[in-house]
């Protein structure tokens, strides 16, 4: 099995389409999933997908589509007769709610919602998309060996002391189950900022605004996460964004947050002198 977060009776040989946002995160999923045998096909998203990564896949084997084209992406998934779909990466989060177009099918959903948050819209889509028969697979597939795990991952001892460690693991959680976001900045038991709609990095630099030494950032999931399209990263633009102002310390829940290009992320870490620590539930 090329991923302990396959189901079971995973079929490499039926497509999978990667539904691809932003970023490097779809890119190392494709990579993965290709070393691993997988028949890949792609929809991406104007403006969103990585053109190198669009450009990686034949015509035949892509749709590149608007944002809010919710029926183009079922009948991609359709032509592509996929037995399987995997959502990487994140749509910019202003464009779910300003400059959205959505076709007939995503108006139809939208009409549905008396929430309307990235999670139920994509929670919505997901629906349709196993209506179809295409079974979505956790987003964290393929990408094992990229989570975060036990321990100070940089090595040596983690700067924050336990009190203040669970502290922010306490809020971050409580912030995720309350649909707020999935991070939160403390410093000495106090909570200096909480993720919500900004997302991550301009979280961080609310806190730098403060006194930085000891200040911790924590990244965690909802008890009841659904990994089908909703996985907390951590990668090199999160960690330049915390070098910036000077915030040295950062708690990830192991095997539920990625660490996009992992080995470079640590290296630069400890060459920047930020320690990386996972928590285990």
């Amino acid at each position: 099995m090329p991923s302990a977060f396959l189901p079971a009776d995973f079929d490499r040989s039926r497509p999978l389409a990667l539904i691809a946002g932003q970023g490097v995160y779809p890119a190392l999923t494709a990579q993965a999933a290709r070393q691993a045998g997988v028949s890949l096909k792609l929809i991406a998203f104007e403006g969103e997908t990585l053109p190198e990564l669009v450009s990686s896949f034949p015509e035949s084997d892509r749709r590149v589509i608007n944002v809010g084209q919710v029926g183009k992406s079922l009948k991609a998934l359709k032509d592509f007769k996929a037995g399987y779909a995997l959502m990487a990466g994140q749509i910019t989060p202003r464009r779910l709610f300003h400059g959205l177009h959505p076709d007939l099918k995503a108006a139809q959903i939208l009409l549905t919602l008396k929430r309307r948050n990235a999670e139920t819209i994509f929670g919505a889509i997901a629906r349709e998309i196993e209506a179809l028969g295409v079974a979505i697979v956790d987003a964290r597939s393929f990408l094992d060996g990229e989570l975060a795990t036990p321990g100070c991952m940089t090595g040596g001892t983690f700067p924050i002391d336990r009190e203040y460690l669970d502290h922010g693991i306490a809020i971050a959680r409580e912030c995720a189950r309350l649909d707020i976001g999935q991070a939160c900045a403390v410093r000495h038991g106090t909570v200096l900022a909480v993720e919500a709609f900004e997302g991550t990095d301009e979280m961080i630099r609310r806190a730098g605004g403060f006194k930085t030494d000891d200040t911790l950032i924590v990244k965690t999931v909802k008890a009841r996460q659904d990994f089908r399209f909703d996985v907390p990263c951590f990668g090199r633009k999160t960690l330049e964004t915390m070098r910036d102002v000077q915030i040295r310390a950062a708690a990830l829940e192991a095997g539920r947050v990625i660490i996009l290009e992992k080995p470079s992320v640590l290296s630069l870490a400890k060459e920047w002198g930020i320690s990386l620590l996972g928590f285990s539930q």
